[in-house]
């Protein structure tokens, strides 16, 4: 992995805490959903989960979500947002980001357009938060899981789209920014 200039750096930071933070804004809306549904969560970490794609695609580097899933899990655990899983939730944040690396390394070469690649990046990354978290904490089976799977695909798609739309509107700030180069040019949704 090459050396990060000092924009890059700052927008890693920015999207690190926005994934985290974002996360606590709209966890009461998101408790709407998933209280109703009788399932343990997956709509705040869908959300969550969307920063860290968006850098990942604006970046272009291999293992940047996956470092800054570790980046996100210290800021969790030094200030004690770590939630039902307590020290583990390391492990919930780094697995997403390896996954979102690994998935934007295969579909690097595909014919895929970006908006399509970062919605599925985006909802498999979700789905594998969720089965972290099941693995660790609530152990759901069966129909429930089903559930909550399906509630965490369909909220990661929705954020997809919406973390497109975002790079979308960054392009043109970014495009020309010494740190993002032309690998963001040719990746341009």
């Amino acid at each position: 992995m090459k050396r990060y200039d000092l924009r890059t750096l700052i927008f890693l930071a920015l999207c690190c805490d926005l994934g985290l933070f974002t996360k606590r804004l709209i966890s009461p809306a998101a408790n709407l959903v998933t209280d109703a549904l009788h399932i343990p969560g997956g709509v705040g970490t869908s959300f969550s989960l969307m920063f860290l794609v968006v850098a990942a695609v604006v970046i272009g580097e291999n293992g940047c979500a996956a470092i800054m899933g570790a980046v996100q899990s210290v800021i969790a655990l030094s200030l004690g947002m770590v939630g039902s899983m307590g020290m583990l939730s390391a492990v919930g944040y780094i697995l997403p980001g390896v996954l979102i690396d690994l998935l934007l390394l295969a579909l690097k070469h595909t014919t895929l357009p970006m908006k399509e690649r970062m919605v599925c990046v985006n909802a498999a990354a979700a789905v594998c938060a969720s089965l972290t978290a099941n693995v660790i904490v609530f152990r759901l089976g069966g129909a429930a899981l089903l559930l909550y799977l399906c509630v965490s695909a369909t909220t990661g798609t929705l954020c997809g789209w919406l973390g497109a739309g975002i790079v979308q509107k960054l392009a043109p700030v970014l495009g020309n920014a010494g740190g993002f180069g032309a690998k963001w040019k040719e990746s341009a949704i």
